[in-house]
């Protein structure tokens, strides 16, 4: 199967989720920044990442989704995934209600791809960071590499 993951990363730790998909996968990488819509057409599974910023994708992901044309995706599958903190370990009840409302950004990256015609392949994932800011906790690389092999 053709297949690219896609990803931003702010601190790093995205690239290296992304790292562990694409190598479990066999897939080529690309940072989102280099890709362009026209270049996604013969693709068969396009997976596609980002940190959780402010609840939902970075800027630069949604902007992309925005701007694929409607139907672009038709019969693609794709998987998303995100990088996230996890705000139960933090404690703080502002963030907790915060991320019952609006969650993280994988979902959005998939309902976006979805809207574009895509086929979702697999469940929205998130991994987890230490902090805002990083490193992954331990065991996140492996899981996102069982993840993708489950896809």
């Amino acid at each position: 199967m053709k297949g690219l993951v896609i990803y931003d990363s702010v601190f790093g730790n995205t690239k290296k989720v992304a790292e562990a998909i694409a190598a479990a996968l066999g897939y080529p990488l690309m940072p989102v920044i280099s890709v362009k819509a026209e270049e996604l057409k013969g693709y068969e599974h396009l997976v596609w990442g980002s940190p959780t910023r402010a609840f939902k994708p970075t800027e630069v992901v949604t902007n992309l989704i925005k701007a694929l044309p409607a139907g672009s995706l038709q019969g693609v599958k794709v998987s998303a995934f995100d990088t996230r903190m996890d705000v139960k370990e933090v404690n703080n009840k502002f963030l907790t209600f915060m991320e019952s409302i609006f969650g993280y950004a994988a979902d959005p990256i998939a309902k976006g791809l979805v809207k574009k015609g895509a086929v979702l392949a697999g469940t929205p994932e998130g991994f987890f960071v230490n902090g805002s800011e990083g490193p992954l906790r331990d065991g996140e690389l492996e899981r996102a590499a069982a993840w993708a092999k489950g896809l």
